[in-house]
């Protein structure tokens, strides 16, 4: 899956990290969530997974894009 076939609720018209390396949260056509951030090693993720780090402010933001 490309970055063009995800919606991306968050980071609209904020040009303070770049274009597309800021902490996001993308959503697929199937209702799923793709997470952009920092990566975490607060614990070993299972084989195939990663952790990580996403400011509140993105989560929060992405909520009221979706309108939850």
């Amino acid at each position: 899956m490309s970055r063009e076939e995800l919606t991306r609720p968050t980071g609209i018209g904020n040009d303070t990290c770049g274009k597309d390396d800021c902490p996001n949260v993308y959503r697929t056509d199937s209702g799923a969530f793709v997470v952009q951030g920092a990566m975490s090693h607060a614990f070993a993720a299972p084989d195939g997974e990663a952790l990580v780090k996403i400011p509140e402010e993105i989560l929060r933001e992405a909520v009221r894009a979706l309108g939850w």
